[in-house]
């Protein structure tokens, strides 16, 4: 018998993880499936290098195929095809190539009489959101109009995430231009003029000899140091994929200088967004909750959405209960409180959404402008003080040789 970690959902709209002892994967989605669950994935049970290997699977989705593919399966909808034809063509024409094997095992399903929703949920590759929406979808009679909700959705998230990636292309390259340059000329330019100055018995000034104490050790032990940092690297990533680890690191991530207000906005700014757009679907507002809080990157304020949900089940508001986390913004909050008294509280989710993501944006690009300008002048400082520091013992021979 062999152990399996299973990510299940229930007919409230949670998602979590269990433990299973089956022989196989099919024996585990099938006791699963007896029980009312759907099943999202199956995986052996190797803990962390288990969840490691799944972040990396060739079978994960990418964005931008999922929202091309979304956006031909609601123009097929819309244009009077059964969903089965639909994915009979998809799975045949789809753009992507990794993804028509997933659509065919999608529309196996559907052939044998599954609904469009237990098949997605079944195959395991499809954000937990998505699932929801199209099974909210189903319930409704209203495909089309979810489908066209999902699609916005992933538009804005997709695009907002590609806008971020670029903006942070240019400090990252910098910064890593900037470490290369001076651990060449510390680790190996420096070591030579050293034993040039050793050869001509110039004495040393005190910068120099600062930056030899440096340098030396750092050539000695060039290879040991690289393998213990990428080793540290390794480890750090390792625990961060753990659930006390990623509880730890989104601890901390809001304490960060700048950064962290930026980050919290951004992660509240996805999490109202999602909710909005399962409850413009049809979800309930509980079971939206614990979707969204599933979709959620941080692990902190994934957790502390889950328990919002479970006292907004006991009979507390919304905005009280996202309150309690102490995560969510105050403005947010006020926006949310109104939204729930005026019952338009999707349509004001999807407001507060948009106006953190801008100000993120803005956030982001007014930090990034002047980041490049402290690197540089952080490197400028660091090549001065490397040229006087071997430059310096030159003056002194050139002195002693005109005496």
């Amino acid at each position: 018998m062999a152990e399996f970690v299973c990510k299940v959902g229930d007919t409230a709209g949670r998602v979590f993880q269990q433990v299973e002892t089956a022989q196989s994967e099919g024996e585990v989605r099938q006791k699963l499936t007896d029980r009312g669950f759907y099943v999202f994935s199956v995986r052996s049970h190797f803990g962390v290098l288990t969840r490691l290997g799944q972040a990396g699977s060739q079978r994960a989705i990418r964005p931008a195929d999922f929202l091309i593919f979304n956006q031909q399966f609601n123009t097929l909808i819309k244009a009077g095809l059964p969903i089965l034809k639909s994915l009979d063509l998809l799975a045949e024409r789809a753009a992507a190539p990794r993804l028509r094997p997933i659509l065919d095992e999608v529309r196996q399903r559907v052939r044998a009489g599954a609904l469009l929703s237990d098949a997605l949920a079944a195959q395991g590759s499809f954000p937990p959101v998505y699932v929801t929406c199209i099974t909210a979808g189903e319930r409704s009679g209203n495909l089309t109009g979810v489908l066209d909700q999902y699609i916005a959705y992933l538009r804005v998230s997709t695009g907002f995430r590609s806008r971020l990636v670029t903006t942070m292309i240019y400090p990252v390259v910098l910064v890593l231009t900037a470490l290369l340059v001076v651990s060449y000329v510390v680790t190996f330019a420096m070591p030579r003029f050293a034993e040039l100055y050793r050869e001509l018995d110039i004495p040393l000034p005190t910068p120099t000899r600062i930056l030899l104490s440096i340098a030396t050790p750092l050539r000695t032990y060039f290879l040991v140091l690289l393998v213990a940092a990428a080793l540290g690297a390794v480890f750090v990533f390792i625990w961060s994929r753990s659930d006390r680890g990623a509880l730890a690191i989104d601890r901390f991530k809001p304490r960060l200088f700048v950064f962290g207000d930026i980050w919290v906005k951004a992660q509240v700014s996805q999490f109202l967004r999602t909710l909005s757009t399962l409850l413009s679907g049809g979800t309930p507002l509980v079971p939206a909750l614990h979707t969204s809080a599933a979709a959620i990157g941080s692990r902190l304020i994934s957790t502390s959405v889950k328990g919002a949900a479970d006292r907004v089940k006991e009979g507390q508001s919304l905005h009280l209960s996202l309150a309690e986390t102490q995560l969510i913004p105050e403005l947010a909050l006020e926006m949310i409180e109104v939204g729930e008294a005026s019952g338009a509280l999707g349509a004001m989710l999807i407001s507060v959404a948009e106006f953190y993501e801008e100000e993120v944006n803005t956030s982001l690009q007014r930090t990034l402008s002047w980041i490049p300008i402290v690197i540089l002048a952080v490197m400028a400082a660091v090549v001065f003080f490397i040229l006087v520091s071997l430059y310096l013992p030159m003056f002194s021979l050139q002195v002693g040789g005109n005496g």
